[in-house]
């Protein structure tokens, strides 16, 4: 008889908030299929759980996918972790689940914590709709590119980012996204959580003036506001003002269209003449 693949969500940050049947289930399996070992290995060693452990991460996943394949098929129950959250959101596992399945082998979700879903609940912005886009490319022109596409998108759009590229991202996303309401969900669970909120040019600003940027970022993209922006300033003055707020030139000339209801070429024209 074949054995039973667990995916098993673990804590974000608080170890208070791993399920009761995640622990059960953590106790009760062969072996346990890691991101890091070490990092899960704190976990374990928290709850006084011991057990073997394997690392499962993306320099490894083929192989160690065929491996424990292998084990299920000769009735090994295999629970596979991530470092943080739900296991495949962001990170390895796919292979693994697809390939039990294709071997007949069941497969079974211990749901928990999720950094996506739990930003979400406090952002404050609409959750009838959503769209979770993963991390951010690290490169500006592929963000941009990125960006680009979800720009009309009507629904909440969340992502993960790093702290070292989170400033970034946000300059990127006020010159693509505008003043597309936003929410940055820092440390969430740990003792420093916070939510920052605003536009995308607000948070970066409130950021870069701390002494260091550090944590685990989620950012939160709320639905788009359709209604321009009501302004009596001449347009070189609104294009002057985004460039003091670090936009190139096109960049400004874009984000005062988007603002105005304007085509950019509208705004270039009253620039030139």
């Amino acid at each position: 008889m074949v054995g039973t693949l667990f995916i098993v969500a673990t804590p974000i940050g608080n170890l208070e908030d791993i399920t009761l049947r995640a622990l059960r289930v953590l106790r009760e399996v062969d072996v346990i299929a890691c991101e890091d070992t070490r990092q899960t290995g704190k976990l374990l060693t928290h709850f006084g759980i011991e057990k073997p452990n394997v690392s499962y991460h993306e320099h490894n996943e083929t192989a160690r996918t065929a491996e424990l394949v292998k084990r299920l098929e000769a009735g090994a129950s295999v629970a596979l972790v991530s470092d943080a959250g739900t296991p495949l959101v962001s990170d390895p596992g796919y292979r693994l689940v697809q390939a039990a399945i294709a071997a007949g082998v069941t497969v079974t979700p211990i749901p928990g914590s999720s950094a996506a879903i739990t930003a979400l609940s406090g952002a404050g912005l609409p959750t009838a709709a959503f769209r979770f886009c993963g991390f951010l490319p690290a490169k500006s022109s592929q963000r941009r590119k990125l960006l680009e596409q979800f720009k009309t998108d009507h629904c909440t759009l969340v992502f993960y980012e790093t702290p070292h590229r989170i400033l970034d991202a946000l300059e990127d996303v006020e010159a693509v996204m505008g003043n597309r309401p936003a929410v940055v969900a820092r440390e969430l669970t740990k003792l420093h959580e916070e939510f920052l909120r605003g536009t995308a040019q607000e948070i970066r600003v409130e950021l870069a003036a701390r002494p260091s940027v550090k944590g685990e970022f989620t950012l939160l993209l709320g639905k788009p506001d359709e209604t321009p922006v009501t302004d009596d300033a001449p347009v070189e003055e609104a294009v002057r003002e985004a460039e003091s707020l670090g936009l190139s030139r096109m960049d400004a000339i874009k984000h005062v269209a988007r603002q105005r209801g304007l085509n950019k070429r509208d705004v270039y024209r009253k620039l030139t003449e």
